[in-house]
């Protein structure tokens, strides 16, 4: 099986190529490659390759930067997904595109199911809620896998800010009223990778999709992990959102139903504290 992954640097990029398996080839495409601020080269990279299946973990996720930088946020995240779907559509190839909860609007304290009509909050959200309906409108098979609170030991994230902040202080205020699933970079490839194969053996079945981790819980209460499994003497003080603002609005419910993924891919949610133990172990903590 030969996969095509736009996007080369970030978190579940270097997780697909970390885990890739063992008869599977990876084409890793960066910048220089295939731009998505220019989404001609995209469609250039799917169209001159021979890839089985396209998979999309290329982003504009810099929230509070989209709400300044519109038009870039809307190229990245709505064109160009857009344009990779159509071209991926076009030689029948399956395309897998990871998106995000913020095009829910965190309102209530239930889990979203995959077909509530999306209410973005902010810049960020929007495009890759547009990204979303272009795969959707492609006309080829697709996966859209929605997720929550990436982390991983690349790059930077919710952990490896805490592990810097926690190794200077004793105290630290952290939001509590934001509650959402964190979920490990790691678990998203492995859920992609075995979507892939499902599709590589006629067993994919088109669909938006949620993954996140388990147990839901507030930021707050992923820092009290962090600092406990990394031995860091740390005390957390919960605040609310307002005392921490912020240029983009984050939604306060980003709890995620992900029973679907799991009913028709058989790919449960995974448990975010092995997931933090895995990367705290890959960071020599």
């Amino acid at each position: 099986m030969k996969l095509l992954v736009f996007g080369k640097t970030g978190q579940v990029a270097q997780e697909l190529r970390r885990l890739c398996p063992t008869g599977v080839e990876m084409q890793f495409l960066g910048r220089e490659e295939a731009d998505l601020s220019n989404p001609q080269t995209c469609i250039a990279a799917i169209e001159n390759n021979a890839a089985d299946i396209v998979i999309n973990v290329a982003a504009f996720t810099a929230v509070d930067r989209a709400e300044e930088e519109q038009e870039m946020a809307e190229m990245v995240n709505g064109v160009a997904p857009a344009e990779m779907a159509k071209a991926a559509a076009n030689k029948d190839i399956p395309f897998l595109h990871v998106s995000t909860d913020y095009v829910f609007d965190g309102a209530g304290d239930a889990p979203f199911p995959s077909n509530r009509p999306a209410a973005p909050l902010g810049v960020y959200g929007r495009s890759k809620y547009r990204g979303e309906e272009a795969v959707r409108a492609a006309g080829g098979r697709y996966v859209i896998l929605r997720t929550s609170w990436v982390f991983s030991s690349h790059g930077g994230n919710f952990v490896k800010t805490m592990l810097r902040l926690g190794a200077d202080r004793d105290r630290l205020t952290v939001v509590s009223d934001q509650i959402g699933g964190p979920t490990p970079a790691s678990a998203i490839a492995v859920a992609l990778l075995d979507i892939a194969h499902a599709f590589q053996t006629d067993r994919g079945k088109s669909g938006t999709y949620h993954f996140s981790g388990m147990p839901d819980t507030s930021w707050a209460g992923f820092a009290r992990e962090i600092f406990e499994q990394a031995k860091l003497p740390v005390e957390v003080i919960d605040i609310p959102t307002t005392d921490y603002p912020t240029p983009a609005q984050r939604p306060l419910n980003s709890r995620l139903d992900c029973s679907e993924l799991e009913a028709d891919y058989s790919i449960s949610r995974p448990d975010w504290r092995i997931g933090l133990r895995n990367v705290l172990k890959d960071l020599d903590i």
